[in-house]
């Protein structure tokens, strides 16, 4: 404990050093400035003419965090719950206001990277590195007008990063605990018509028991290794026109266990993940640039298989398992810059997704296959938006969507975002209020029936959502401080869920609500303070029960700190709440309560040089001991040291 304090109160001392020194207070006030936001209204917008609940983390943040993976960065997001299966590599998914997992659409450069193969058409976040990656956009409350289907809680939208200026290489690469290592490489720039980046990286880690080394019979670490290629490619042949290409190939292996809890541990259960992402896109302005036309064209491509042999600890049981999925996407987006006043957003875009699988096991019961043979289904949308903006205080953007399924038939949805700007107070009133919804999944549909019932079901709608807020954002001191409140409620009908006597059915109805309070301080050119809480209350409304690892509170700080001119401290604490669970130890499942808990993390780095940079990162410095999912493992304290040079 003695180095944690020495740690903390070193820390203290170099914040509060010269903080606000006379020459601190002789530097002008910066101009004031408003963030660009994209995910929004699928156009870059000012965040001032946004009345959406929506979060940026940019690449600087990124730099201050020194995190390894998206997963790390999202944990200290406003209005987002992070759980994952054990340490690094471990199945990780987050819910966004309450919502469940796979009703957050995860994007990169606005492509679905959701996985149509997977029960519930979700996406694991711990494949996802943070190699060549520009900034974060998480944008909370229903978003099915301009995005379809799963943007029935939120959005997640990873920007890669656009090459520019002299070409430049640069070169990370770090260390630390659970025998962890990691090498990043990148090389960028532009011309006058081209730009160009391209990025590799490797990640491996010895890691900890996923069924956690709290409960017996869990010793055997579980370990991963990841490896991703990215790339983006921009040409511009005329003035008036734009070609993108983005590609991103990942290839890991994760060691997992087959459950949490006592004796969960399995030494050679392995799942092997290979991901390709392809997206092409063109760019054209016309009419003295008031019409802008974006085509893209994507492919999505993922195969896992998971291995489990026959070993001592397990001399009957084995399972193999295979899934492929493929996502094929045509989108065509149209903003028409009519007037000042009024930007119109019109398109259609037209995917095609198909999956399969097969499993095979063997143990004490004889053995058992389940086939999944090849199925698919394409869904079609229109969307229109328009964006109005008078007297450089009223906003506001109003939106439908029809969409038309190959199985369910078609729906519809819509939204309504208005927003008042009072300038001379810098005072922002927004409200959000609109609908989402989320097709079937693949599985969902046509899995086949075993000898205890159905599964599949190919009368299902599509889960439906309704969701609005209120808020108030405020500027004060020239900008150098920001408070934003918001009141937020979702209600959730048609969900499916599985009846072990009729399979798949409409039959779940859920709401959330609660509120967000974030504040923003920049009281000196060297110090940054961030903070957020939200407030959930997330339960079945059939039964009032809650629903399961939503925390009722959770709290967030942040504090970045320059000095000696060359170096950053940046501080961060994290407090989640009491959450529920099941503990599958007996049966039936009965629920327990997780307790709350508190972590501080710290990262330093160091510019030796200006081309060099050393940076140390801690995380869990208390060494809390705690779950996020019953069951399973989490890191404690840990230390992770490295070099960035840049040429």
């Amino acid at each position: 404990m003695r180095k944690y304090l020495l740690f903390i109160a070193f820390a203290s001392a170099l914040l509060s050093s010269n903080l606000f020194s006379e020459e601190e207070e002789k530097k002008p006030s910066p101009p004031l400035q408003h963030e660009i936001v994209v995910t929004a209204n699928r156009l870059e917008t000012p965040a001032k003419e946004v009345a959406s609940s929506v979060t940026i983390i940019t690449r600087e943040d990124l730099e201050r965090m020194k995190k390894s993976t998206v997963l790390e960065v999202l944990r200290e997001a406003l209005g987002v719950a992070v759980i994952q299966n054990g340490g690094t590599g471990g199945a990780g998914s987050m819910s966004i206001r309450g919502a469940n997992s796979e009703h957050t659409l995860i994007m990169i450069d606005g492509v679905e990277l959701n996985d149509p193969i997977t029960p519930s058409r979700s996406y694991d976040l711990a494949h996802l590195v943070l190699d060549s990656i520009e900034r974060i956009e998480i944008l909370r409350g229903p978003q099915s007008t301009l995005y379809g289907s799963e943007a029935i809680g939120g959005v997640v939208n990873i920007i890669t990063r656009r090459g520019s200026g002299k070409p430049r290489f640069s070169l990370s690469s770090y260390g630390g605990s659970f025998r962890t290592f990691s090498t990043e490489a990148g090389f960028g720039g532009s011309t006058e018509k081209i730009n160009y980046s391209l990025g590799i990286s490797h990640l491996s880690t010895q890691g900890i028991s996923a069924s956690s080394t709290a409960y017996p019979g869990n010793e055997e670490k579980d370990g991963y290794q990841n490896m991703t290629l990215s790339g983006r490619l921009g040409f511009s042949p005329l003035d008036n026109l734009e070609v993108d290409f983005v590609l991103r190939l990942i290839n890991d292996k994760a060691d997992i266990d087959n459950f949490g809890g006592a004796y969960g541990d399995d030494p050679n259960h392995t799942q092997d993940y290979r991901s390709l992402f392809l997206k092409s896109q063109l760019r054209a302005l016309l009419f003295k640039n008031r019409w802008e036309q974006k085509l893209s064209v994507s492919f999505v491509y993922n195969d896992r298989k998971n291995e489990n042999l026959l070993d001592a600890s397990h001399p009957f049981d084995s399972e193999e398992g295979l899934f492929k999925s493929k996502r094929f996407k045509v989108d065509w987006q149209n903003n028409l810059f009519l007037h000042e006043t009024h930007t119109l957003t019109l398109g259609v875009d037209h995917q095609q997704e198909q999956g399969e699988s097969e499993y095979h096991s063997e143990g004490l019961w004889g053995p058992y296959s389940s086939l999944f043979p090849l199925k698919q289904a394409s869904i079609t949308g229109l969307y229109l938006q328009d964006q109005i903006r008078l007297a450089h205080r009223f906003f506001a953007t109003v939106g439908v969507r029809l969409d038309s399924h190959s199985l369910f038939g078609s729906a519809a949805t819509y939204r309504l975002a208005p927003a008042y700007f009072i300038e001379k107070s810098g005072t922002k009133l927004k409200a959000t209020f609109g609908t989402g919804f989320k097709s079937p999944s693949l599985y969902q549909l046509y899995a086949t029936a075993t000898s205890f019932g159905p599964i599949g079901n190919e009368d299902l709608r599509p889960e439906k959502s309704l969701g609005w807020d209120l808020g108030i954002e405020q500027f004060l001191l020239e900008e150098r401080v920001f408070l934003g409140v918001t009141y937020f409620h979702n209600d959730y009908k048609d969900l499916i869920d599985f009846d072990f006597l009729q399979g798949y059915l409409n039959i779940g109805k859920a709401e959330s609500k609660g509120a967000e309070l974030y504040l923003r301080a920049d009281p000196a050119d060297k110090l940054r303070l961030r903070a957020s809480y939200t407030r959930l209350e997330a339960q079945d409304k059939k039964t009032r029960i809650p629903l399961l690892r939503r925390p009722k509170h959770k709290f967030t700080a942040n504090i970045s700190y320059q000095f000696l001119e060359k170096g950053r401290l940046y501080l961060s604490l994290i407090h989640l709440g009491k959450r529920e669970d099941l503990d599958f130890s007996a049966w039936p499942a009965a629920r327990a309560t997780l307790p709350g808990y508190t972590l501080l993390n710290a990262s330093v780095s160091y510019n030796i040089k200006a081309r060099v940079q050393f940076f140390f990162r801690l995380d869990n410095i208390l060494d809390v001991e705690y779950e996020n999912i019953l069951g399973y493992g989490t890191p404690g304290f840990s230390a992770f040291g490295g070099l960035r040079l840049d040429f």
